[in-house]
């Protein structure tokens, strides 16, 4: 069967690679999520992920104790590079080709994000990564994920979370988010 969608982004969230542990990233949960993504791969869905860092910063924290909120940020976007460092060696091992790009020049580390270069690598087949947010502080990488989908033409940009659905508010903060049935796209 044809896919749905010919380009994803995927959004995952840091905490998903957590597991139990409640820190840091669980080689189980992240080989499972490399197999995930070889098998879309495989069905020929060009696949392009964006991973947040919380698993291994939380900079609210530390803003509320006086540290910089750019400092945080910077912290948070180099725990995103970490991340989509170990998602392409779980993909490697799982034989899938996979890149990492960056917002922010890691020369040695990873490739530097150039739009162009991402859509020619995914039409290559392989998945690329994308790491460091936007590159600039005080934006998530829920915007990240926007902006690189638009960028790269996806067709649909997928949020994986640790919430089922979209709320008024976010429901681990307030219990009162009341969840919504159904969204609209309103142009």
């Amino acid at each position: 069967p044809k896919p749905a969608y010919q380009r994803i982004l995927l959004k995952l969230s840091g905490e998903a690679l957590q597991g139990e542990e409640g820190f840091g990233i669980d080689p189980t949960i992240l080989d499972r999520m490399a197999q995930e993504v070889k098998e879309l791969v495989e069905l020929g869905v060009q696949v392009g992920v964006v991973i947040g860092g919380g698993n291994l910063f939380r900079g609210a924290g530390l803003a509320e104790a006086g540290m910089n909120r750019v400092v945080g940020d910077h912290m948070g976007m180099l725990a995103t590079v970490m991340n989509g460092l170990a998602m392409r060696d779980a993909l490697h091992r799982a034989y899938v080709n996979a890149r990492v790009m960056s917002a922010i020049p890691l020369k040695g580390v990873c490739d530097d994000y150039n739009w162009a270069d991402a859509i020619s690598q995914l039409r290559q087949g392989r998945v690329v990564i994308f790491s460091a947010g936007t590159g600039n502080p005080f934006f998530t990488t829920d915007s990240a994920a926007c902006l690189r989908g638009i960028e790269i033409e996806a067709d649909v940009v997928l949020k994986a979370t640790k919430v089922d659905g979209v709320f008024t508010a976010d429901p681990v903060a307030n219990p009162d988010a009341e969840l919504y049935d159904t969204c609209l796209q309103h142009s």
